[in-house]
């Protein structure tokens, strides 16, 4: 089948070279994967009153009210929780983009993929409008 040993060879290694490479992209990729799962993103509305942080997948996990909330009205702070919402997430957004350029390099395919995928996810074209209005 071979002509000759040093065509083999050269097979040979270049199948070794390309299971080490698909190798090396799924221990980053799993390494990505668990960064991932850690990620938050938190973010403030312009006077303080208003704290929110996301998970990694952009649910509200934790919201801190300060008492100046009291003297505004009920439908300010919600519109502040909901503008302050979507700055955490578009902090998450920079996070998973700098976790992912950190862990997959700027050569790897998937990294805009990944960022993508979050993107749509994070920060959609046409957010629902509001319940109720």
């Amino acid at each position: 089948m071979w002509a000759d040993e040093a065509g083999l060879d050269a097979t040979q290694r270049r199948l070794d070279e390309w299971e080490s490479s698909f190798a090396d992209r799924a221990e980053r990729a799993k390494a990505l994967s668990a960064r991932m799962r850690s990620l938050t993103g938190t973010a403030h509305s312009p006077d303080r009153t208003v704290e929110v942080t996301v998970d990694s997948a952009g649910l509200l996990v934790d919201l801190r009210l300060d008492d100046r909330v009291r003297q505004q009205s009920g439908a300010h702070t919600a519109r502040q929780v909901i503008s302050t919402t979507r700055a955490a997430r578009a902090d998450l957004l920079r996070r998973i983009t700098a976790a992912t350029t950190e862990t997959l390099g700027d050569d790897d395919p998937a990294g805009p993929a990944v960022v993508d995928s979050y993107r749509r996810r994070l920060a959609p074209e046409h957010p629902t409008p509001d319940v109720g209005r």
